[in-house]
């Protein structure tokens, strides 16, 4: 074969190579996109959960919580029950803005970046699980695999993003574009928690998981989040969504 015809060859196989991965980048990037239009279609909404923490026994502790979320960067967790955790909140906003309230201490604190890692109020959820904020926001998307009725993505952590998961392998349902699972890695690469949605349905024109199970695989301890009630598009105002309201 002649030297152009080699050059040539290469040429093609370059640009086929080159266009393969740019669609690929596009079908994970619209993929996630649309998980995140899924997830956060509601104008607000304001639900009422119940969690059941489970340890490596089969050991549960029940408490009670409601739960305000607005547009995609606010959101209002608040405990209600048993008395122990009552008042105990967490607030979500925009530009990386968390607080906690703790009522033993009676006033609110700041979450800095470098523990947004830990362990929110003793569940398997870490206040950057808890944070108000789009994946596609925070993550680079590649589309792993596609089967029949699922789309496998590989998520990784932006420059800007400081996190201390390596990587997310998240299972979107192709029916819906609702995750049915993410797995969460560390730093090391190695697989330390998984979150299940189950019963995922539509309520009120929108799809919502009606069980969550997050699972802490090195403690062998779950925290099952459960939606016992939901209204969407109240029309909630930003003032639900201040420090005021944390510590009410």
């Amino acid at each position: 074969m002649k030297k152009i015809e080699i050059q040539t060859v290469i040429l093609s196989v370059l640009i086929v190579t080159g266009s393969m991965f740019t669609s690929n980048a596009q079908d994970a990037n619209a993929i996630l996109k649309q998980m995140d239009d899924v997830m956060y279609a509601p104008k607000d909404q304001d639900s009422k959960i119940k969690l059941v923490l489970i340890d490596k026994n089969n050991k549960e502790k029940t408490r009670e919580a409601t739960v305000l979320q607005k547009g995609t960067d606010k959101r209002l967790f608040k405990f209600t029950s048993p008395s122990s955790q009552a008042g105990i909140s967490f607030l979500s906003l925009p530009d990386d803005i968390m607080y906690l309230y703790l009522p033993a201490f009676g006033k609110e604190r700041r979450i800095a970046t470098h523990i947004k890692n830990q362990k929110f109020a003793g569940t398997d959820f870490s206040y950057d699980d808890m944070e108000a904020k789009p994946y596609s926001d925070k993550y680079t998307p590649k589309l792993l695999n596609t089967e029949e009725d699922i789309y496998l993505l590989e998520l990784t952590p932006k420059a800007n993003i400081k996190t201390d998961y390596s990587k997310l392998i998240a299972t979107i349902n192709k029916s819906n574009y609702y995750p049915a699972k993410i797995e969460y890695y560390d730093k090391t690469g190695r697989k330390i928690k998984e979150l299940n949605n189950k019963e995922i349905e539509k309520v009120d024109g929108y799809w919502v998981s009606k069980e969550m199970t997050m699972t802490d695989l090195k403690k062998n301890h779950k925290t099952k989040m459960i939606i016992t009630t939901v209204s969407y598009d109240n029309n909630l105002s930003d003032d639900e969504f201040t420090v005021r309201k944390l510590k009410q």
